[in-house]
């Protein structure tokens, strides 16, 4: 409820950790919210979350494919726990609007959904992540 989308809240709230200013970690993930870019499509939270795998476990030199590997399985791990627990990772899904909607991306906001269904999309993302890394 800071401002922040739930990708930005995600991504943000670790990036510091693995060396990324939390100034351009916000402004890497702020395309992502409401499904990526208010599609509807891939959860914010999620995005978030992939985008700290690969920040901690991701491929930044050519040779490093061992890496790649890595973070898809990673990404399949926590897609696996999240969807365990939300049953989707689909933004139009868990907010039951269809955000590419002009009409409903307006119904969402007058229902509050961003401040009453996201922060525990956030919260579970966070969790999520938090258990892998200490796994």
């Amino acid at each position: 409820n800071s401002g922040f989308n739930c990708a930005q809240s995600v991504f943000s709230s670790f990036c510091e950790e693995y060396g990324l200013d939390k100034s351009q970690a916000r402004k890497i993930a702020c395309s992502f919210g409401g499904g990526i870019g208010h599609l509807g499509e891939v959860c914010g939270a999620v995005s978030g979350a992939f985008m700290v795998l690969g920040l901690i476990y991701g491929q930044s030199e050519a040779h490093e494919s061992e890496k790649k590997a890595l973070t898809y399985q990673k990404v399949k791990e926590f897609t696996k726990r999240f969807k365990e627990i939300n049953g989707t990772i689909n933004c139009t899904q868990l907010l039951n609007y269809d955000l590419g909607d002009e009409a409903q991306l307006n119904a969402a906001r007058q229902a509050g959904v961003f401040k009453t269904k996201c922060p525990k999309y956030i919260m579970d993302a966070v969790r999520i992540l938090e258990e892998m890394i200490a796994e």
